[in-house]
């Protein structure tokens, strides 16, 4: 994702998140147990690029994000933005960086706060990070920004009780982009919406971002959604990246066993090819992130894993436009991506 001589704008290396949890039939004395949310996962994003992120419930999508604003602590591992790493930064350094690193929430309307106006919402990073604009330069900010992601100025003095779905999730992009920012992390921002209105949100980031130059984290379920608006893709399981690449690699020449079961289930506008396709059906549940596998995290359900895949725990191997973290698979010209 990043040629030597051009530093990314953000590059994570090695990066652990832990949750001590306590057991549930546990005595109030007795040991935490150690949840892994994020383990070990390794990327760069460059400036005006997406970064799809994907994988199922539970695989630490999310934990990831907010490991990277700064809502949650790293156990371990760095995150660089711009050259500069933000794991030691205090509470008070770190919030001068989210002016450039901003989030967009799953639940439109719950990530609002129905107490206020929708220029209130929109206008508070303003008053937060620019104190010495006045009250009609930060309310020409807002109309402008209303209208730039598709709402009608006049609306201002709503809330958000009043609008649709759709129009909250525009509202929570206004109060993202209002600061300008050169990062934003979008939390699975059109999993609660209709389908047709999840194409709208999608083409609205799209249009922003070919005009503001962002750069993109995308975190959804559906691949499809995904590979829409992606450049590259990182595929997760139970904490853990297991492929990492292109849109066009990975969508193409799927290789991990795990990311080939997410592509099976994939809908196909086709009727005739729809019926006809194979879905590859994963064995087992999935396991405790608690107690994780031994050696790859994936061959308790994997259809190639043996003997060796309980020993050895995989990482990303492959190209920088192509890599997978298992031991059956090799990319082409295999070497240590990070």
């Amino acid at each position: 994702m990043n040629d030597n001589n051009h530093q990314p704008l953000l590059r994570v290396s090695n990066l652990h998140v832990q949750f001590k949890v306590k057991p549930e039939d546990g005595w109030i004395w007795q040991k935490s147990d150690v949840l892994k949310a994020v383990n070990g996962v390794s990327f760069e994003l460059n400036a005006g690029e997406t970064l799809g992120v994907v994988g199922e419930s539970g695989c630490g999508k999310s934990t990831l994000a907010r490991a990277i604003i700064g809502l949650v602590k790293a156990h371990s591992g760095n995150i660089l933005w711009e050259g500069q790493e933000l794991t030691g930064l205090s509470l008070k350094q770190m919030r001068l960086k989210r002016k450039d690193i901003q989030m967009i929430f799953q639940d439109p309307l719950a990530s609002l706060n129905p107490r206020m106006t929708v220029g209130d919402i929109i206008a508070e990073p303003l008053k937060t990070f620019f104190p010495e604009k006045s009250k009609a330069q930060v309310v020409n900010d807002v109309r402008a920004m209303m209208q730039k992601v598709g709402l009608l100025p006049n609306m201002i003095n709503r809330y958000p009780h009043e609008f649709s779905g759709g129009q909250c999730q525009r509202i929570g992009i206004a109060r993202a982009l209002i600061l300008k920012p050169k990062m934003i992390i979008c939390d699975e921002p059109v999993s609660a919406l209709d389908v047709s209105i999840q194409a709208q949100v999608i083409n609205l980031l799209k249009d922003i971002q070919k005009e503001m130059g962002l750069a993109l984290i995308f975190i959804a379920h559906d691949l499809s959604v995904v590979k829409h608006i992606s450049d590259h893709v990182l595929v997760m399981y139970l904490g853990n990246a297991v492929e990492l690449g292109t849109d066009d690699a990975v969508y193409s020449h799927p290789s991990h066993p795990y990311t080939q079961a997410l592509m099976s289930a994939v809908p196909i506008p086709d009727p005739e090819a729809e019926r006809n396709k194979h879905i590859q059906l994963l064995p087992g549940d999935l396991p405790s992130p608690i107690h994780l596998p031994s050696g790859c995290v994936f061959r308790t359900r994997c259809p190639i894993a043996d003997e060796a895949c309980a020993q050895n725990k995989p990482s990303l191997q492959g190209t920088s436009e192509h890599a997978v973290a298992c031991l059956k698979k090799k990319i082409d010209e295999t070497k240590s991506m990070f």
